[in-house]
């Protein structure tokens, strides 16, 4: 893929590899949070995109208004995705944004086809739909009024606490359709946070998030993940995680270890060989057959989570339908307001 198969019929003039300025806006913006970023303004061709046939994702159908994103975490297994617009996938992936200006009226016009059969639709899968720069381009909004308004099924997964800004879009979708909403966490360590995911909320505001969407009604579930191996993986932080997410109310966890895909694996053992040299060896040992953990290790960390979910009165999330928001518990506030075991290294599990 190249950057004339994103954008509208425009023609591609001049010599840059990247885009032509008649295609693609460039712009940039002195403000603290967007300091040393570049954004990269399309109107899209397309924006349902289908997942391919032999992927193991739980969903068909996937919206992904945005491409790199600032969370900037150092494993995420998209930035090779990067390299086919030619762009880089280290530093590149972190500040060089790809915004579908035009995403949300082109998901109503293809919703509206005769050909759409309503199937449903994960967001968040690829790139964070709720990275810094939604604040900004406030794309969601018009995302979620479109599936709403077509009572189309959708699924988000974010470490953006932002999404707390649509909630009443969200419940308004969740009372004709099916909404699920889903929140990474993958650890409670700040430490290991502040130089694994620096450009994303703490885990405990994410954490807040998840009590908040469920207080409001939308079941929320947590993705555990990534798990990393080493650093994220003792009894003691696995425990420490786990009745984090109890105690926010999540209504189901689900754990998913650290895998390092091409582009995301170069990127991070970069910041590894920085940060903790003597964990390299161990990690090319573990990683050496592949882009995922040992089998053995996926499920020792699994039985481990589910084991303390258990404990904790949370149980695995099951793939199958999201959760909605159910009738009598509309009813209930309607009156309040008159008088609140993994089987193999699949990339995500949503819901």
């Amino acid at each position: 893929m190249r950057w004339d198969n994103l954008v509208e019929n425009r023609p591609m003039t001049g010599n840059s590899a990247l885009f032509a300025a008649d295609a693609v806006t460039m712009r940039t913006f002195d403000t603290p949070e967007f300091r040393g970023i570049t954004f990269h303004e399309i109107r899209a061709r397309s924006i349902l995109n289908r997942v391919p046939g032999a992927s193991r994702m739980p969903f068909e159908w996937t919206v992904n208004p945005y491409r790199g994103c600032s969370h900037a975490c150092v494993y995420c297994f998209a930035r090779k995705t990067h390299s086919y617009l030619d762009l880089d996938t280290g530093i590149g992936f972190d500040s060089q944004i790809v915004v579908k200006t035009n995403a949300p009226e082109l998901l109503r016009r293809e919703l509206a086809s005769r050909h759409w059969q309503g199937e449903h639709i994960a967001m968040g899968t690829n790139v964070d739909c709720y990275q810094r720069a939604e604040g900004r381009y406030r794309l969601m909004p018009g995302i979620i009024s479109a599936l709403r308004d077509r009572a189309n099924p959708f699924s988000i997964l974010t470490k953006g606490t932002l999404i707390l800004r649509d909630l009443e879009l969200l419940r308004q979708a969740a009372e004709v359709t099916e909404v699920g909403v889903s929140v990474s966490v993958g650890f409670t360590d700040r430490e290991l946070w502040r130089t694994v995911e620096p450009g994303t909320p703490s885990p405990g505001r994410r954490l807040d998030a998840v009590h908040t969407l469920t207080e409001a009604g939308i079941g929320c579930s947590v993705l555990m993940a990534p798990v990393i191996p080493f650093l994220g993986d003792s009894p003691e932080q696995l425990r420490a995680t786990v009745s984090a997410i109890a105690a926010a109310g999540a209504v189901s966890v689900t754990p998913l270890v650290l895998h390092l895909r091409p582009g995301a694996r170069e990127w991070y053992l970069r910041w590894l060989g920085l940060h903790h040299p003597h964990l390299v060896e161990r990690y090319e040992r573990m990683y050496g057959d592949g882009a995922y953990a040992p089998t053995w290790y996926q499920r020792r960390i699994t039985r481990q989570v589910h084991e303390l979910a258990d404990e904790f009165g949370i149980g695995p999330a099951h793939r199958g339908g999201a959760r909605r928001i159910a009738a009598t518990r509309r009813a209930e506030a309607a009156d309040s307001a008159d008088s609140a075991d993994e089987q193999g290294p699949t990339q995500l599990t949503l819901l």
